[in-house]
Parts: C-alpha cells; structure tokens; sequence
C-alpha cells in the first residue's frame, strides 16, 4: 500500500503531480489539469510545444471539446501527447461549432447530435474511446440557454450518453453546467464528474459541490478564477485576494486557484491559458499553502452571481 500511495504522487513521467493526487474517471491524476479552450489562439507549432510543457510540468488531465477551434484543440493534442504521457483526455458534447455568429459555437443538445459530437471528437482525438465525456447542459449558470429544438429531456440525453458508454466509445460520463436537481437525478447513470463555473467570488453551486464531495464524483469549475468575461466578477480583485498573495508571495491569481484546491479534496482544475509563463504558474498554485487565518479571511468573500453569453 505504501508504494501504492508514494507512486500515486508521481505521473507516469515520473513528476510530482502538481497539486498531488485526485481521482477521476477511476484513474489517479494531477489535481492541476489543463484546459485546452485557447489553444486556438496559437499556431499549430506554439500549440503543440505549450502542451508538451504541460507534460512535462506534471499535468496529467486535459479537458477539451471539438467545437474548441473546430477541431483544432482536440488535433493538436493528438499531436502532442504521446502514450507514455498516460493522460487523461476528458472532452464533452452539447454544442458544435458555427461560423458567421457572434460567438463561434452553437447548442448541440438532441440525442442524435449528442452521438455526432462524441464522433466528431474520436475522430479529431484519434481515439477509439474517450476516458470520459461531459455532456455540457445549458439550463444552468453562465452561459447559452436552449431553445427549440435544442430544449432536450436530461433523461433522452443520459440514455444516449450510456448507450455510448455501452458501446466502448467513451468510457465515463460527466455533467457541465448543471443544477442541483438535475445532479441528483442523474446519479443513477454513473456521473464521474461535474463541470460547472464555480469560484472564490462565485460559490452559488455551494450545495452542489457538497453533492459531489459526498457521491465520490469529481468537481471541476470553470472560469476558477471568476470573470474572463464581462459580466462576471474577478477573483483577482478581491481585496483579501490581493492581500494574501502579497503575504505569501505569490500572485493573486495563484490564490484564487490555491482556495479552490483546499476547499474540497475532490476539485481538480483545468485552467487554460496560451502563455507558457501562465501555464506554470497555473502548476505552481497546487503548491501553495493557505493557514487557517488566510482561509477565514478569504472565506469571508462575498459570493455573487454574474452572467455572460458563452462558454
């Protein structure tokens, strides 16, 4: 048990996890992850070498989609990651790209659209099954809500979902922007993780992480560091942020990330970035330590809802 535990603090290259171990889709992994949603800002090359980095620096945990550069994140990492990474690659389905928009993506919430985006994404992973899969919802949080056609039964959803699981093409299901209720009525289909914006400034799912910590199920925030976006506030202006990364001498951002880690052991976090700078510095937050009085002050925090129009 003890080499067990010891081999569990490394990655298959042999470097400490950043952040230590956490669990997810049945496998141990890096708690600090990464996010590939601005991959696209890069070239090809800059793309593929930024991922290697993340390797390299111990990440184990990638999070991606197809409709992220229609296609574009998801070849890339194809293209950088070799098996001997042993990296988990989590993608998820419910939107698809589109062109001539204001933002480049669209709802994909049907069942049938939900089978063609897990193809679409075996295709441009080349893989003939995806470790996991979040179905990314859009009646919760910030973000597109569905209309029409795209207002779909979770149920008709989590059916196709396990059919997929069922037939080898992804092997764990998970859940992006969700309720509460909705959470609670999809256990029964096996749920390994959730996906929703989550942060020190915006801990309105508060009784949802609960859920997750108390069913073994992964919690994994997007935007965990509050507003990329306008509309959405910033934990990096926090007063109590500011001033507990001056004590520590750290950044402010690397507390924000440092708080989501010691608020539950069942978070991981999957921060994007496109700047190798960030990216270990995103790694260096799982290092941070925060005493009990930086945690008291930072807990006092106000949380507060903000809305923005895409994810």
């Amino acid at each position: 048990m003890a080499s067990t535990a010891r081999s569990d603090q490394l990655t298959a290259l042999g470097t400490a996890r950043p952040g230590g171990p956490g669990a997810l889709a049945g496998r141990s992994v890096s708690r600090v992850g990464y996010g590939a949603m601005q991959l696209p800002r890069l070239d090809r090359d800059a793309a593929i070498s930024l991922l290697r980095q993340a390797a390299d620096l111990g990440v184990d945990h990638v999070d991606t989609a197809h409709f992220y550069g229609n296609g574009f994140a998801n070849e890339v990492i194809a293209a950088a990651l070799r098996p001997e990474d042993d990296v988990l690659v989590v993608s998820k389905v419910g939107a698809e790209p589109a062109t001539g928009g204001r933002i480049p993506l669209r709802l994909a919430q049907r069942p049938e659209q939900l089978r063609a985006g897990v193809e679409d994404n075996l295709r441009s992973l080349e893989l003939d099954r995806i470790p996991l899969v979040n179905l990314r919802r859009a009646d919760h949080g910030p973000g597109l809500r569905a209309e029409g056609d795209q207002i779909v039964d979770l149920d008709d959803q989590l059916a196709v979902m396990t059919e997929l699981r069922d037939e080898g093409k992804i092997g764990a299901i998970g859940l992006s922007s969700v309720s509460l209720d909705a959470l609670r009525h999809a256990l029964p289909a096996g749920i390994a993780c959730v996906q929703n914006a989550y942060s020190l400034v915006s801990r309105d799912d508060e009784d949802l992480v609960r859920l997750c910590l108390a069913e073994g199920i992964a919690w994994v925030p997007y935007f965990p560091l509050g507003g990329a976006y306008a509309g959405l506030p910033k934990v990096t202006e926090e007063p109590a942020v500011v001033a507990a990364a001056r004590t520590l001498g750290v950044s402010a951002a690397q507390v924000g990330l440092a708080w989501l880690l010691h608020h539950t052991p069942n978070t991981l976090l999957i921060p994007g970035t496109a700047d190798a700078e960030h990216l270990r510095a995103n790694v260096d937050a799982g290092a941070v330590t925060l005493d009990e009085a930086t945690l008291a002050a930072l807990g006092a925090v106000p949380s507060r809802s903000g809305d923005i129009e895409t994810r």
